[in-house]
């Protein structure tokens, strides 16, 4: 349940002070400084309260807010929570990999050759892969055809006319992604979605750019029912897309199972998230990666 104001504010009581905790904010997809997506880590939120962790994301007002705590399965180094301004998620990328980061600064030492994160999607392993991050895709909990009563409202919320539309497919790995292929990127690019019909659907569209260039897709993630507008840059999303997309080998031989998608680019930011495909058939392994750089430490105040 998608909690309200009222039931942070009328009639309940304030949480007690926990003091002092330490917090980061790491900037996520790019190499750039402040052209990627930034997420507030909180480190040794034990003792904060669910309520603290929503009011601070909330406050924060960034995609996602996240909280280090420790693990609950043997097998995770540390647990994590996530928070957007309107909601907690059981997965999300850049989260994941901001949240690792955050982790390995902070002296956090993986009891394996990778970092295993337990959150409410499960445990989500993390490695390094050269100077970047990476996260093994976790199952899709939702996939296949978009029903078209679905689709329709889909097309709705972004202005689309049904010829425009060239696929689609649900690619929901824990926040509720549907995908839509389109054109090209320039016809992502171009979009200006209707925020009032996207009701509570939560969309990504993509569409390729021209061979041989920097990137293979243009990407964009619009998610207002969870409090963001338009997603800088997505790595669920992207997870989700490229098991679509390279599993059914949707774009043919134009995709190859390593490639690189920009995100952001029509709100200012240039995210560059980097996709590998490893193995084939039903155990190959879909690995979403990008830069990592903390753009802020300092001490969190409750």
């Amino acid at each position: 349940m998608r909690p309200t104001e009222a039931h942070w504010t009328a009639g309940v009581a304030r949480p007690p002070r926990v003091g002092v905790v330490r917090m980061s904010q790491v900037d996520v997809f790019s190499t750039e400084p402040l052209l990627g997506n930034p997420v507030a880590v909180v480190h040794d939120a034990d003792d904060l309260t669910t309520e603290q962790m929503a009011a601070f994301a909330r406050w924060t007002n960034l995609s996602e807010t996240t909280f280090l705590l420790r693990p609950t399965d043997p097998a995770a180094d540390y647990r994590l929570r996530i928070f957007t301004p309107g909601e907690e998620l059981p997965f999300a990328g850049h989260p994941t990999l901001g949240s690792a980061h955050a982790w390995l600064e902070a002296g956090g030492r993986p009891q394996g050759a990778t970092v295993v994160q337990e959150c409410g999607a499960g445990l989500v392993q993390v490695r390094r892969d050269g100077e970047r991050l990476a996260f093994r895709a976790p199952p899709l909990v939702r996939s296949g055809p978009v029903e078209e009563t679905d689709l329709a409202r889909v097309r709705r919320a972004l202005g689309l006319a049904p010829d425009e539309v060239v696929a689609s497919a649900w690619v929901d790995n824990g926040p509720g992604w549907v995908a839509v292929l389109l054109r090209d990127a320039d016809a992502v690019l171009d979009l200006r979605p209707d925020w009032s019909a996207f009701e509570d659907l939560e969309i990504g569209v993509v569409g390729a750019h021209p061979a041989g260039g920097e990137t293979a897709l243009e990407v964009r993630a619009f998610c207002p029912g969870i409090g963001v507008p338009e997603d800088p840059v997505t790595g669920s999303l992207n997870a989700g897309v490229a098991q679509w997309l390279l599993g059914e080998r949707v774009l043919g031989e134009h995709l190859a199972s390593s490639y690189v998608a920009a995100q952001g680019t029509a709100i200012g930011r240039r995210g560059r998230v980097h996709v590998d495909l490893v193995g084939e058939g039903p155990d190959a392994e879909v690995w979403v990666g990008g830069a990592t750089r903390t753009t802020i430490a300092g001490e969190l105040h409750l």
